[in-house]
């Protein structure tokens, strides 16, 4: 049975589009809460929490990241013992069904705790979902691909994630810009969580319509159907093998692109250049808008040349970026050296008075709003602590650079390096589904390629953000300093690939 015999299967174009919406949508789910967690953190814990509430609320954050390998586990033994279908159609309804409620979730104000502990539970539900969605999607979609196209039609799969942040953050930017920020930080965030659920109706309604992968169907009237797939797949030397192979010669080097040139990028962008809220956001649109067709360009490509130096070469091309990339984006925000020569106009002072929190120390910080002669604009705040002791020492005033907007040619510099780097990624992610879908047996498809995926991304890809920031806060480092995480990563991938991988082309493994 083919998949191409149209008496028995849906075409394929049917097969994309059901599946692709699905998986975006909770791509989607999973990342607006990582959009949102600064706001989130203020509804879920204590009003004096300072920035522990925003560390508390990026741990809940990582949980979900955290279980996506067992939630690989569990669905992808489904997936492999009772059909492709219905497994990542649940996987759908718990991705979905969890993000309502987090929009639904009293604040801490309300019922304490409590709070913070229930979208704790929705988050590790979220993350469970999603660690079975992927590979059921892209094991469904191969399933149906016909030979010489794999590579092709699973790339319309690899679009769905950056597709799912694409569409978190304009629907987060459009709420806020119509709501106001005051409205937007008090109740209006719940409704990228809410509106999730009319999306969520639409694709199970899609879903319920496909029919099961052609392949299983066929394997499941054999007789061939796995009666342990967790066992044949980690206690079986040849099968464990390949599911190392893949994590550590493809999906770790890949996970670490992923993140670093889209979450870390932002983040960068945000907090160590200091860019406006949605400058960095609209950086980030415009580059994605532009990169995501290189995902089905390069997947498509893959079924020509074979998956292995595609996405080896994405690996090493960051690796060898990085740096010179990032270097560029601290070069060219440095409005505190611009302005000794290219200050055009400044605002009057904006004085505000209050106390240090939790002392009696006075706190003054004065405001100017600035523009540069190239267009740049920026806040500039003094701030200056009086001590309640007279005697005691004076601080160094501080000053603080804040919500910096960018202009011409620095502006679309920025956008392009940012989207080179999602070219990076769609190097790397396009054609890893078809990769990953043609170096396991039907029998264990879904439980052997979920796992390494799911650890390479969630865990390595996943704590690209926390680990570089980290390891750039450590004394006597600098900006640059978080890179070397994922430059190391993905060095140490393109060097196992590279020996170990076999350059795989399009075969006929489906039969």
């Amino acid at each position: 049975m083919r998949s191409t015999d149209k008496n028995v299967t849906q075409s394929i174009t049917q097969v994309i589009a059901a599946s692709s919406l699905g998986t975006l949508i909770e791509w989607y789910d999973f990342y607006i809460f990582g959009s949102l967690a600064v706001v989130i953190g203020q509804q879920l814990f204590p009003s004096d929490a300072g920035a522990s509430a925003l560390i508390n609320t990026l741990a809940i954050f990582a949980a979900g990241f955290i279980v996506r390998p067992f939630g690989a586990l569990v669905f992808g033994r489904l997936g492999d013992l009772i059909g492709r279908k219905y497994t990542f159609l649940l996987t759908l309804v718990l991705m979905g069904g969890s993000t309502f409620l987090i929009g639904l979730i009293p604040s801490y104000s309300s019922i304490g705790y409590a709070a913070p502990i229930l979208v704790l539970i929705l988050r590790l539900v979220q993350g469970l979902a999603l660690g079975g969605e992927y590979g059921g999607a892209a094991t469904y979609v191969a399933e149906h691909a016909p030979v010489g196209k794999r590579g092709f039609f699973t790339s319309w799969i690899q679009t769905t994630a950056t597709l799912g942040l694409f569409l978190s953050l304009g629907v987060i930017v459009l709420t806020k810009n119509l709501l106001g920020a005051d409205k937007f930080a008090d109740w209006g965030w719940r409704i990228p969580f809410l509106v999730s659920i009319l999306l969520v109706g639409v694709s199970i309604y899609i879903r319920m319509k496909m029919h099961e992968s052609p392949v299983f169907t066929k394997l499941k009237a054999e007789g061939k159907v796995s009666a342990n797939p967790l066992k044949e797949s980690f206690q079986k030397k040849a099968n464990f093998k390949m599911v190392l192979l893949a994590l550590f010669g493809a999906t770790m080097g890949q996970g670490v692109v992923w993140y670093t040139g889209q979450f870390y990028a932002q983040s960068f962008l945000e907090n160590t250049c200091k860019l406006d809220f949605n400058e960095s956001r609209y950086i980030l649109l415009w580059a994605i808008l532009f990169a995501t067709p290189f995902f089905v360009i390069f997947g498509s490509w893959s079924d020509k040349v074979g998956r292995k130096w595609i996405m080896l070469t994405g690996m090493l091309l960051g690796v060898i970026c990085y740096r010179p990339i990032y270097q560029y984006f601290i070069d060219a925000t440095n409005v505190k050296e611009f302005q000794k020569t290219q200050l055009k106009t400044a605002s009057q002072p904006e004085v505000e008075r209050g106390l240090v929190k939790g002392k009696l120390d006075s706190l003054i910080t004065t405001t100017v709003s600035k523009t540069l002669e190239n267009g740049m604009t920026f806040k500039e705040s003094h701030v200056v602590i009086i001590p309640e002791d007279v005697l005691a020492p004076m601080p160094e005033p501080q000053v603080v650079i804040k919500d910096v907007t960018l202009s011409g040619s620095g502006y679309i510099m920025i956008i392009f390096l940012v989207f080179f780097q999602v070219v990076l990624v769609t190097m790397v992610y396009g054609p890893i589904a078809a990769f990953l879908v043609e170096l396991f047996p039907t029998q264990i498809r879904y439980t052997s390629m979920s796992l390494p995926y799911h650890i390479g991304n969630g865990v390595f890809g996943g704590l690209v953000p926390f680990i570089a920031t980290l390891v750039a806060s450590f004394p006597g480092s600098t900006p640059l300093s978080g890179l070397w995480y994922p430059i190391g990563i993905a060095a140490l991938s393109f060097i196992i690939g590279a020996v170990y991988i076999d350059n795989r082309l399009d075969n006929n493994v489906m039969d």
